[in-house]
C-alpha cells in the first residue's frame, strides 16, 4: 500500500449427528400448523461437527422464526450459517437472517450450524418454532399409544391369555447406517467457501500460523492480538487496536492459498468496533490487486459512512458527495455486524451487504451515475485480487478498537 491521503470532502451523511434428529414445531403463536416440521441433518467427526437445518412450517406462512433446541450430550455450537445462533448451556437459539426470515405456508428455508462434540454423538431434542413445540410429533417408539376403543363393560373371558405375547419383529441389533462423517471436517458456517476461519486454532495472544501480522509501509502503535473475552461466535476473536496517523496501521494477512476462490469473490466478515468512522479517510480491510499494480483494493470509511477506496487512483466508491454519502451507511458501534461483499473481476462489478441488507451506496453495476459511481468507473477495471488483510490505516484522524470474527472468502454468496 503506498502512502496516499485521500482527499477530504466533509458532508453530511444520511443516517442512512451421528443420527438425523427430525422434529416437528409450530409454525405461529395459537397453535401448531399442520405439516410444520424441523429436520435436523447432522455430519459428525470425532471433536466436531455441522449440521444443516430445514424450517418448514407447514399451513402457516412465517414472517419471521426463531428455532431452539436443546443438546443432552457435550455439544457446543461455535458458528453458524444463513441465521444468528447462539448457545447458552444446553440450549440453541437459530434466528432468521434478513433475507431469509419470510418463509411461505408449504415452503420452507434452510441454515447451518458448526460445533464441537466432547461426549459422542447424542440427538437434540425439544425442537421449537417461535417457543411452541411442534405439532404432529410421533409419539415415543417405547409407548405405544392408549387404545382408542372404549374397555368392554363385560368381564373378560374365561379362555386364559397366552402366556407369552405374540411374535414380533425384533428391532434391528445395530442401528441403521447413516451417511459415513467426512474424512476431513468440513469448513463449517462458510458454505463451502475456501477460507473459513473464526481463529479457534490461533494458541497464543499474536496471529500466527494461517494469519500473520503485518505493516505494509512503516510500524507505528497500531497492534494486533487473539482476544477470548469479546468474540461473535465460538472463543477467540482478532481484536485489532488501531491508533491515530498513518504509521500506526496493522494489519493481520491470511497466509492461505486463496488462488481457488478465482476471479469472482465472495466474503463474509463479522465486525465489531467502538469508534464511529470518521470524516477523514480510514480502512479497515485490503485486498493485492494483481490487475491493480498490486496496489490495494481497500473498505473503509469517510465522512461517517462506508467506502471503497482504490489506492492506485484514490478513487471511492460511493463518490464523497452529499448524494454519494447518502446511499452508503455508517458501521455500527458496540454490537456485531455482518459484512458481505461480492467482487466481479470478470465484469468489474462490486457489491455490499450489511447485516443481509444490500448498500446502494457500495454498488458498482458496470452503469455510471453521476455524484455516486462515475469516478469509480472512470476506468476499465478488472480486479484480480489475491490476498486478504484485516486491520485498520487512518490517514489523518480516527483511532479505533475492532474485533473480527467468523471470516469466510468462496466463489457464492457465503450468508450472516
Amino acid at each position: 500500500m503506498r502512502i496516499s491521503r485521500t482527499r477530504i470532502t466533509a458532508v453530511v451523511a444520511a443516517t442512512a449427528t451421528v443420527a438425523a434428529a427430525v422434529t416437528t414445531v409450530l409454525a405461529g403463536t395459537a397453535s401448531a400448523a399442520q405439516g410444520c416440521r424441523i429436520d435436523y441433518q447432522p455430519n459428525e467427526w470425532t471433536g466436531g461437527f455441522t449440521a444443516n437445518v430445514r424450517v418448514s412450517p407447514g399451513d402457516t406462512a412465517l414472517s419471521s422464526w426463531t428455532v431452539t433446541w436443546s443438546y443432552p450430550g457435550g455439544q457446543r455450537i461455535t458458528g453458524g450459517w444463513n441465521a444468528t445462533v447462539s448457545q447458552s448451556g444446553t440450549t440453541v437459539t437459530a434466528r432468521n437472517a434478513a433475507w431469509n426470515g419470510s418463509v411461505p405456508a408449504g415452503g420452507s428455508t434452510e441454515f447451518g450450524v458448526q460445533g464441537t462434540s466432547t461426549s459422542g454423538s447424542v440427538a437434540p431434542t425439544g425442537f421449537t418454532l417461535n417457543g411452541v413445540p411442534c405439532n404432529g410429533a410421533p409419539p415415543p417408539t417405547t409407548t405405544p399409544p392408549p387404545p382408542t376403543t372404549p374397555p368392554p363393560t363385560t368381564p373378560p373371558p374365561t379362555t386364559p391369555p397366552p402366556t407369552t405375547p405374540p411374535p414380533t419383529t425384533p428391532p434391528p441389533t445395530t442401528p441403521p447406517p447413516t451417511t459415513p462423517p467426512p474424512t476431513t471436517p468440513p469448513p463449517a458456517g462458510c458454505a463451502g467457501a475456501v477460507l473459513c476461519d473464526g481463529f479457534e486454532n490461533q494458541t497464543g495472544t499474536t496471529p500466527s500460523g494461517d494469519w500473520s501480522v503485518v505493516n505494509p509501509d512503516c510500524s507505528g502503535t497500531g497492534r494486533a492480538s487473539v482476544d477470548t473475552a469479546t468474540t461473535h461466535s465460538g472463543s477467540r476473536s482478532l481484536r485489532i487496536d488501531g491508533a491515530q496517523g498513518y504509521c500506526n496501521h496493522v494489519f493481520v494477512r491470511s497466509t492461505k492459498d486463496l488462488s481457488a476462490v478465482g476471479t469472482v469473490r465472495y466474503g463474509r466478515i463479522w465486525l465489531r468496533h467502538t469508534t464511529a468512522l470518521p470524516t477523514q479517510h480510514v480502512t479497515m480491510m485490503a485486498m493485492t490487486d494483481a490487475a491493480d499494480g498490486n496496489k490495494d483494493l481497500r473498505m473503509g470509511g469517510q465522512n461517517a459512512a462506508l467506502q471503497w477506496n482504490r489506492a492506485s487512483d484514490d478513487a471511492t466508491l460511493p463518490e464523497q458527495s452529499p448524494a454519494g454519502v447518502a446511499l452508503s451507511v455508517p458501521l455500527p458501534t458496540g454490537r456485531w455486524t455482518c459484512l458481505e461483499f461480492m467482487v466481479d473481476g470478470n465484469q468489474g462489478q462490486l457489491r455490499t451487504w450489511l447485516d443481509g441488507t444490500a448498500v446502494t451506496g457500495l454498488t458498482a453495476d458496470g452503469v455510471p451515475t453521476h455524484d455516486i459511481d462515475s469516478q469509480w468507473l472512470n476506468r476499465t477495471w478488472r480486479p484480480r485480487l489475491t490476498d486478504l488483510k484485516l486491520g485498520w490505516e487512518s490517514y489523518g484522524e480516527g483511532a479505533d478498537t475492532l474485533w473480527y470474527d467468523d471470516v469466510a472468502l468462496g466463489t457464492s454468496r457465503i450468508g450472516c
